[in-house]
């Protein structure tokens, strides 16, 4: 004799398998996916950075996960807005043009730093033996910049300038150059293509160019290492967000769930992954909202303007 006992274990039962096999449908519609991150270092560098990382998000979610080194945000931009791109890591700047330009996408994680804060800054770098100390002894001098949707590289730098009344950075510099990445900015200084150099920088020992110093990819003209003393900030932004890692706002939301939860649980499940990624520089993943960088979106819309009346 079936009783209401059976039948209500029995109803449990079936309720719980139909709601892992709609967790897991996505899997046949998304057995790849592919995450994309723009080079702040060149390529091989950003392989042996990321690849671990990927692996790990590949074992957590059951499906392959492709790793895409961008050739500059716009590429990220547009991989998203074709759906090609499941998962990005942004810039900050880069994010709020996605959003501006109707690109369907959420933020969902941002990185802790190894303090607890979840900002870093643009700075102006000089080298230390140049006689330069503030962006007024830096005019008809060689600006490089990094991308022109790079957050530190390009939007933050030029709206700093327009604080300091300096509106249009093309005619106060004697040349500016996009330099691609982080890195590229920060050898076109040391070669001494460039006097001054746009790039991100958090602390002394979490930047771009505290990777590049540990990694002994600078070096003096009699070929010896350069250190950190070896170079000078000449301004320093306000604070500004750590950009977002968004996911594409049309995949199911079982999926969403899933690689939240894989960037949560990272810093514990494979801390060796994690902690390559900024040679153990960053805390853990911030859960975060697309809402969280609505600001910027008030910066770009700024610079766009400044840019408008250059050309006008």
């Amino acid at each position: 004799m079936i009783n209401r006992r059976i039948v209500l274990a029995g109803a449990a039962a079936l309720a719980f398998s139909a709601s892992s096999a709609s967790a897991q449908d996505w899997k046949g519609k998304y057995p790849e996916l592919t995450f994309a991150v723009v080079p702040a270092e060149n390529a091989s560098g950003v392989t042996e950075r990321w690849a671990p990382f990927v692996a790990y998000l590949s074992k957590e979610l059951g499906v392959k996960v492709t790793l895409r080194i961008a050739n500059d945000y716009a590429a990220v931009i547009e991989g998203q807005r074709s759906g090609n791109i499941h998962i990005a890591s942004y810039g900050s700047a880069s994010f709020a043009r996605a959003r501006m330009t109707g690109v369907k996408t959420d933020a969902f994680a941002n990185d802790i730093n190894a303090d607890g804060s979840t900002g870093y800054y643009s700075v102006f770098f000089v080298k230390a033996s140049s006689p330069y100390k503030n962006i007024d002894q830096l005019k008809g001098k060689n600006l490089a910049l990094v991308d022109p949707n790079s957050t530190s590289g390009n939007n933050v730098p030029r709206f700093e300038l327009d604080k300091l009344g300096i509106s249009d950075a093309d005619t106060y510099f004697g040349k500016v150059v996009f330099s691609g990445s982080h890195e590229n900015a920060i050898l076109a200084l040391t070669q001494g293509t460039v006097e001054v150099a746009a790039n991100q920088w958090t602390t002394d020992n979490d930047s771009t160019l505290a990777q590049m110093l540990t990694k002994g990819m600078l070096k003096n003209a009699d070929g010896t290492a350069m250190k950190k003393e070896d170079f000078r900030i000449v301004h320093k932004s306000a604070p500004i967000l750590n950009g977002p890692y968004a996911y594409n706002s049309d995949l199911p939301d079982g999926l969403k769930a899933g690689i939240a939860k894989a960037f949560a649980d990272a810093p514990t499940k494979d801390k060796a992954a994690f902690d390559r990624l900024s040679d153990g520089q960053k805390k853990a993943f911030n859960p975060a909202t697309t809402k969280d960088w609505d600001g910027m979106i008030d910066l770009i819309k700024f610079v766009d303007n400044l840019r408008k009346k250059k050309a006008s």
